[in-house]
């Protein structure tokens, strides 16, 4: 059974930001105005505002995500027909409202000038995923012992992918129990690149909560792929690696359209 349930996909947005603190750091393998490159953070929703949030590099000490806000920029986004300049509504945060700019098979292109630089980067918006299901509307998972145990195949959700394109699978839990698990913590919100797969298996290892999921796919381009991969194996040690799209700057500019199922884990 499968129930699908409204998302507001801006609350998912916060997640992905944490893939940019390896790129908001400095980096000190390169050339000396590398530093002064801004670094950029940006994902395209349709029915969704635009969000491009600037930022400076930031010491490798600095805990938090973004490094101090760019302020005071001129911010163009293209759809190749329509120019649209962006307006600063918070720090740092640049925004455009109209719902109907952003839509699928169209390539979207950022520009501004910053300091000497001209920064840009450019995406094209995928198609919604197709045909997502759930094999089944929930799990059971137990401590220890039995079925819901081990690493045997739970559920498993599908979608339709001929083309073998780039996924990522997200599960967001609501306030959710503890369960007494399996030597290690899942992060109540975690996510899987698919490897272009068509569907994803579920084990009870994947989760340390009972509770209602909201599970996400999301169809993603390959410049997101390429900075998730990084992300999980980047060192402080070895920062010169980070992929970027942008020109002239770090971070990404990218685009994504999602299907949301409800999934409860028992």
């Amino acid at each position: 059974m499968e129930i699908r349930k409204h998302l507001s996909i801006k609350l998912i947005l916060p997640l992905f930001a944490t893939l940019l603190m390896f790129s908001a750091c400095s980096k000190n393998g390169l050339p000396s105005q590398s530093t002064d490159l801004p670094v950029i953070d940006s994902y395209l929703v349709p029915g969704q505002p635009i969000v491009v949030k600037l930022s400076s590099q930031k010491d490798l000490a600095d805990t938090a995500v973004y490094g101090a806000p760019i302020t005071g920029v001129k911010v163009y986004i293209s759809d190749g027909a329509q120019k649209v300049q962006l307006t600063e509504t918070v720090k740092g945060t640049y925004t455009y409202t109209d719902p109907a700019f952003l839509v699928t098979g169209k390539t979207y292109s950022l520009q501004f000038n910053y300091l000497s630089y001209n920064v840009s980067a450019s995406t094209v918006m995928p198609a919604k995923p197709v045909n997502f299901s759930s094999q089944y509307g929930g799990i059971t998972v137990v401590s220890q012992g039995g079925p819901g145990s081990n690493n045997s195949v739970l559920n498993t959700f599908a979608w339709a992918n001929p083309d073998s394109l780039n996924h990522v699978i997200v599960f967001k839990a609501a306030p959710a129990v503890p369960i007494t698990n399996f030597g290690r913590t899942v992060s109540l919100n975690s996510q899987y690149n698919t490897n272009r797969a068509s569907m994803f298996n579920v084990t009870a290892p994947m989760f340390s909560y009972k509770g209602q999921y909201q599970v996400i796919l999301f169809r993603v381009n390959q410049e997101y792929i390429n900075l998730l991969n990084i992300n999980s194996r980047t060192t402080s040690q070895d920062l010169s690696q980070v992929p970027t799209n942008i020109v002239n700057g770090f971070g990404i500019f990218t685009a994504m359209q999602a299907d949301t199922l409800a999934f409860n884990v028992y």
